[in-house]
């Protein structure tokens, strides 16, 4: 089987709220568990729901979406993250034909499937309805004629009777139901401000979520007909995505030095791309993981600096409270290495986080609030730095219920172009911190930049130890 035939369903609903990470993270583990090979992917820019797919097949959960990468990119992307598996299983974002607002289908669940050329299997929440689930079915299945939705499972379903009527409607749809789920509440995971909790930060109760998952999909799931499904994929004519090949054009080809960059995780800092760290390895960095909660020292030898999104607010005094490695932060920043930074990254450089120390290295101060702030957007980089080149064009998208105070320092980070102008984010030295959430691979010069600009930095502590 060549690559680009890799068996593959994409995992959709109506809405949201109908169970789509319940159905898709549970078949990613019971065909897991059966011994497949199982590569899952996430349409959207959404990171919490990666995890739980990484804790359920053991690999990297990736992210597919087409405002942020564009639409040439998700097929290669795809390919790319999916080398060597046995089935893909990709999980939908919102309603099937929702997507990036006033853009039509763009970054929609249903654009993905078409590129990809995968078949579609609705997820229906059953609970307030019976025949009626059939004029639903039908509407979303004659909706797109190239929109392959090829079958229904039905989840929520109150009792036998219940599930009895159900399958009869779909009877006439022409639709199969390859599955019905029960109301069942045990295998829920638990939510907050930003969606679910991440799984780094419920590592024990994930694991069992995920296994309770698993043994309702294989009670309820025709497994044996969604393989057979996923294996009538045409096969896909582009090449996968290459990390190398992406990064050397923007003269990102590796350096002798191999400098460090350190990349922060942990519980506090959850929001990352898979790509991204390829993408610093392909540039010729030495990546090096290390959690702000636990690690007084940044990794011995660290030339750069990468501080991705998270839950910081739900960690500022811990995070506060490890004043060794704030002051080692705040001395990278001061010696001019680089330092990307964003969203949570963004928070734990300004000087206090709800009141509680931070690392002190921009000029503002930041607090949680109760107002949503949430959306794709377009920026350009307004003058050279150590991420981004003046006049980089990017697409990114911003998921906060914080405030910075300033929002934009004299040199901002990036001009917003769309679908509001305004400034944003800081620039000083090395440090480019921003709300953005941009995905590397879109831009590769992003991260040839960053590891070119490390290469010339001196290594952390050569000032503080």
């Amino acid at each position: 089987m060549s690559g680009g035939s890799i068996p593959r369903l994409v995992i959709a609903a109506p809405s949201s709220g109908a169970g789509k990470t319940t159905v898709a993270t549970g078949l990613m583990a019971a065909f897991a568990e059966a011994g497949l090979v199982v590569s899952p992917h996430k349409v959207g820019p959404d990171y919490i729901d990666p995890g739980y797919h990484s804790l359920a097949t053991g690999r990297p959960g990736r992210n597919l979406d087409a405002y942020l990468c564009g639409p040439d990119r998700i097929a290669p992307l795809f390919l790319h993250g999916a080398a060597g598996a046995d089935l893909a299983l990709v999980e939908g974002v919102m309603g099937l034909f929702d997507g990036a607002s006033g853009m039509g289908e763009l970054s929609s669940t249903a654009q993905v499937a078409k590129l990809l050329r995968a078949p579609v299997v609705l997820v229906v929440d059953a609970s307030s309805q019976s025949r009626s689930v059939a004029a639903l079915v039908h509407g979303f299945a004659s909706w797109d004629p190239e929109v392959r939705l090829a079958g229904v499972i039905l989840n929520k379903v109150g009792s036998d009777r219940h599930e009895e009527l159900l399958r009869e409607a779909m009877d006439s749809s022409g639709v199969p139901v390859l599955g019905a789920l029960r109301r069942d509440g045990r295998a829920g995971t638990p939510s907050r401000h930003l969606g679910l909790v991440p799984v780094a930060e419920r590592r024990a109760e994930a694991v069992e979520s995920v296994g309770e998952l698993a043994a309702r999909v294989r009670a309820g799931c025709d497994l044996q007909a969604l393989l057979a499904l996923a294996h009538t994929v045409p096969e896909l004519p582009d090449a996968p995505w290459d990390p190398t090949a992406e990064v050397a054009p923007a003269g990102g080809a590796a350096s002798p030095e191999k400098p460090l960059i350190a990349v922060a995780g942990g519980a506090a800092f959850t929001f990352s791309y898979a790509e991204h760290a390829e993408l610093l390895a392909a540039a010729g960095a030495e990546v090096a993981p290390f959690d702000p909660l636990r690690d007084e020292q940044l990794p011995p030898g660290t030339q750069g600096l990468v501080i991705g999104g998270g839950f910081p607010e739900m960690y500022a005094p811990d995070l506060s409270a490890n004043a060794p490695l704030r002051a080692e932060v705040a001395a990278l920043a001061a010696s001019g290495a680089p330092v990307s930074a964003e969203c949570a990254g963004l928070l734990y450089l300004s000087r206090s986080l709800d009141g509680k120390p931070m690392c002190g290295v921009l000029p503002a101060e930041s607090r949680m609030t109760e107002r949503l702030t949430l959306g794709y957007r377009e920026a350009v980089a307004l003058r050279d730095n150590a991420l981004a080149a003046a006049g980089t064009r990017v697409r990114g998208h911003e998921f906060h219920r914080t405030v910075l105070e300033p929002g934009a320092g004299a040199d901002p980070a990036w001009g917003l172009t769309h679908p509001e102008r305004r400034l944003e984010g800081f620039v000083s030295g090395g440090v480019h911190a921003s709300y953005l959430h941009v995905h590397w691979a879109a831009e590769p010069s992003l991260a040839g930049r960053l590891v070119a600009s490390a290469a010339q930095a001196a290594p952390a502590g050569s000032a503080v130890r």
